[in-house]
């Protein structure tokens, strides 16, 4: 039973500790930047004015669901290489 609270504690700190980590997506040479968090929560979302004045509803909405998906499929990968350590050293052979 010993293992299995170490690995929640564990777990809880690294889920802490990836509030804390930022990663970006941008989309169109940064024209839209999405920042998230290692725990895959979006914290910001910048769109630039020369995006904003070109007044294309369409292209904008596009360019922030893929910078977007760019900043979460970061954030994926940093949560995932953090939770593999903590898996790697309570179960062995993985």
């Amino acid at each position: 039973m010993g293992k299995l609270q170490e690995m929640q504690q564990k777990t809880e700190a690294i889920k802490q500790r990836l509030d804390t980590i930022s990663v970006q997506g941008e989309a169109e040479d940064g024209l839209v930047k999405v920042t998230a968090t290692g725990n895959r929560k979006v914290t910001a979302i910048q769109i630039s004015e020369e995006l904003m004045q070109s007044n294309d509803k369409e292209q904008i909405e596009d360019l922030c669901i893929l910078a977007v998906n760019r900043a979460l499929e970061q954030a994926e990968k940093v949560y995932e290489a953090e939770m593999k350590d903590v898996a790697k050293g309570m179960l062995p052979g993985m």
